[in-house]
């Protein structure tokens, strides 16, 4: 039962760290927390269940896709809702009430056009569990956590090893002194909701296979939140450790307690470390997040 409840807990924070890494991206670059994101997950789940339904795709052709298809409402996201605000250099108080404001739009018209049904992703695998040290462990967990450490190592290269990586660090920094050198910022921040979207686009279909698609299953990246400030709002390297440190928690509590304490541990964890480390795990006081 431990090794079981240990790969759910890994598969569930790794989940959790690919959606606290859309919320630290932004917050990185624009300082401003980005509270459509969840709308943009849900949207991700729904294309990847379309896929997988309709085109009868693999998991990894589904995964691509939702992916990539997220990450391109992220842009979209951006420029309609946030990009003029930007531009006007309004508060970033104005872009987390627009932020709002997107999450409610885009979930009714998901409630209008789709239905407010409960769909579930249908088996990719015919064998549905594994056979590890005597226990009997999920495979999709060992897909989830697997996928979501090759995502975040793929975004740790883009970022120290490419051009538009370290573009994006240097922005983190300063904004107008990378304009100043000749970095294009509009197209620069683009890429950084195109990356958010991105790993949101992952973390919702295997939060739709985990549990069930619905159009308000956006709001389950609370917890997502929770793990950015844990690790330290900002902060990569910290997203993936709160993640993982609160998909272990909820686990082990609801195997160990109770499912209904769950919530009950990880708001409290919340609330103890930020009195006792305001910044979280690895946040740091400086510009530098990334």
């Amino acid at each position: 039962m431990f090794l079981q409840t240990l790969i759910t807990g890994l598969s569930v924070g790794g989940v959790y760290a690919l959606m606290a890494l859309g919320y630290s991206l932004v917050f990185s670059v624009l300082n401003f927390s980005n509270f459509a994101h969840g709308a943009v997950i849900m949207l991700g789940a729904y294309m990847g269940l379309g896929l997988a339904m309709r085109l009868n795709l693999g998991l990894g052709l589904v995964v691509t896709f939702s992916a990539v298809g997220a990450g391109v409402i992220g842009i979209l996201n951006e420029k309609l809702a946030y990009s003029a605000i930007r531009r006007k250099g309004s508060p970033s108080l104005y872009l987390m009430i627009s932020a709002m404001g997107c999450a409610v739009l885009l979930e009714n018209l998901v409630y209008a056009t789709i239905g407010s049904r409960f769909y579930a992703f249908p088996e990719f695998f015919k064998r549905t569990s594994v056979h590890m040290l005597g226990a009997s462990v999920n495979l999709m967990d060992l897909w989830a956590f697997g996928l979501s450490l090759l995502a975040i190592w793929g975004l740790n290269l883009f970022l120290t090893r490419s051009r538009t990586g370290m573009a994006i660090r240097a922005a983190v920094q300063d904004m107008t002194m990378c304009a100043v050198m000749g970095v294009h910022v509009d197209r620069l921040i683009s890429v950084v909701f195109f990356l958010a979207g991105l790993f949101g686009g992952i973390s919702g279909v295997f939060l739709g296979i985990k549990y069930l698609v619905y159009p308000t299953m956006g709001w389950v990246t609370n917890k997502a939140y929770i793990a950015a400030v844990i690790g330290g709002l900002g902060s990569l390297p910290g997203a993936l450790v709160g993640g993982i440190l609160l998909g272990l928690l909820e686990t082990f509590v609801s195997a160990y307690v109770s499912s209904v304490m769950r919530d009950v541990f990880s708001f409290g964890l919340l609330v103890l470390l930020l009195l006792v480390r305001p910044n979280g795990l690895m946040g740091r006081r400086s510009a530098e997040r990334i």
